[in-house]
């Protein structure tokens, strides 16, 4: 069957396709393949910088153009080739190095070509191809589409600053609150965890088979293979683990799943929270000519945005909860349970791509029904008794919450008349009382 977005297993590939197809720059097999060339042919041109004898009167500036076009124009016929050459040598890392000499054949560096993959094993490529991946998906793509979600609820939160609401906590009214704070609530807690993981640094391994240059520095004593690596991957953005087995540890990676898991945890809050809102009617939402809300229900304008969202972000959690158990361990020196999983990094980040443009389409679909906050407000004169008996606190009223106690725990409803009359047998001054009277539902809000 033809590989179609209709005929993929995956709905990543399938259903969802436009909304994931700009990640496929960076996590396809397609991507891989690129990043591997990618880092091959910077290494080869960084030895060449160092310079290595052999090396040194081969290179100008020219050539270095002509070599990084190889991967900057990489295609998809060069892709390809590369799965050509791996059904012979059947190892992937490998037949990109044949590919990157293939190329370098018409360049005349056919007498050099032996310093492609120099000293390096697999995973010298695979753990630098693989956090630059991800260091430019984050800065290309899912930071700023996480961005876009904060910037949406802080202006929510802004035009909102003013809106009185009936809070609910154990689900319960209780005192009020302002819908824009509510909404900033949201916004804090996510450019705090915004802003620790961009503190994450994006670790590498890069130094030989089992980590030591063992091959470097048997060809090369007298160079400084420490420094050499350090000051080539941090010119890549990557910071380089000094101390590894064959494979980084990934602990930093699992650092940075971590930190998607905690801001995706809390996008699932605001989902449920904005579910919840809409079901109580505080929001309505636009409608969409054509659209149906239910099969069966012709009324209903489901709240499926929300929905999407949070079902995506549970699919990415559960992914990146795998992702930062499993990596950071491996047998001895290595096993290759880590190649098959970080195939796989692309999958959580998808689903919370995935999310994050439900959240925003949701949002822009959000239509303010002030009509039912302040009903409900108005329903719940009971929530000012805290203000009353608080107030009576500090005037030394005996027992004052008892007192509010006896009156709002009853089953006949409170309103304004009946708080009023409370306020009416209290024996404190006209003063006190015309204080006491001038709290609502609606004012009594704090100070954000």
């Amino acid at each position: 069957m033809e590989l179609n977005t209709l005929t993929a297993i995956s709905p990543i590939d399938g259903r969802y396709r436009k909304q994931t197809e700009t990640l496929a720059a960076y996590f396809s097999e397609f991507a891989l393949m690129r990043y591997r060339v990618l880092m091959e042919v910077e290494y080869f041109i960084a030895l060449a910088e160092l310079p290595l004898p052999q090396l040194k009167s081969k290179f100008n500036a020219s050539l270095k153009n002509e070599l990084r076009g190889i991967y900057l124009s990489f295609n998809l016929k060069d892709a390809e080739r590369i799965k050509e050459i791996e059904k012979t040598t059947n190892h992937d890392v490998k037949a990109v190095e044949y590919f990157i000499k293939e190329k370098i054949t018409p360049l005349g560096l056919d007498d050099v070509s032996e310093f492609i993959h120099f000293g390096l094993t697999s995973q010298d490529i695979n753990n630098t191809s693989i956090p630059l991946s991800v260091l430019h998906a984050n800065v290309d793509v899912m930071i700023p589409a996480l961005q876009e979600i904060i910037y949406l609820v802080k202006s929510k939160a802004k035009a909102w600053k003013n809106i009185p609401m009936l809070a609910h906590t154990h689900g319960q009214p209780a005192s009020p609150t302002k819908l824009g704070k509510e909404m900033m609530v949201f916004v804090e807690r996510l450019e705090v965890q915004l802003h620790q993981l961009k503190q994450i640094p994006y670790s590498a391994k890069f130094g030989g088979a089992t980590g030591n240059f063992n091959a470097h520095h048997v060809a090369f004593p007298k160079t400084d293979w420490i420094k050499f690596s350090n000051t080539f991957l941090d010119s890549l953005g990557l910071n380089r683990s000094q101390y590894t087995t064959q494979v980084e540890h990934y602990d930093n990676l699992a650092a940075l799943f971590d930190a998607y898991k905690r801001l995706n945890t809390i996008l699932i809050d605001f989902s449920r929270d904005m579910w919840q809102y809409i079901a109580m009617e505080y929001f309505k939402q636009q409608l969409k000519k054509g659209e149906v809300g239910s099969s069966a229900m012709p009324h209903k304008v489901n709240p499926i945005d929300f929905e999407n969202a949070e079902g995506n972000f549970g699919m990415a959690n559960a992914l990146f909860e795998h992702l930062s158990a499993k990596l950071p361990i491996s047998r001895l020196q290595r096993d290759l349970t880590d190649s098959t999983v970080l195939r796989n990094i692309g999958v959580p980040l998808s689903h919370t791509l995935i999310a994050y443009k439900s959240l925003v389409k949701g949002l822009n679909k959000l239509l303010l029904n002030e009509q039912k906050l302040n009903s409900h407000l108005e329903d719940n004169w009971a929530v000012v008794a805290e203000a009353i008996q608080t107030i009576l606190r500090r005037e030394g009223y005996p027992k004052p919450y008892e007192a509010l106690k006896d009156l709002t725990r009853t089953n006949t409803k409170i309103g304004e008349k009946q708080i009023k009359a409370f306020i009416d047998k209290l024996k404190v001054s006209a003063k006190i009382k015309t204080e006491l009277k001038k709290i609502t539902p609606h004012n009594y809000t704090g100070m954000h």
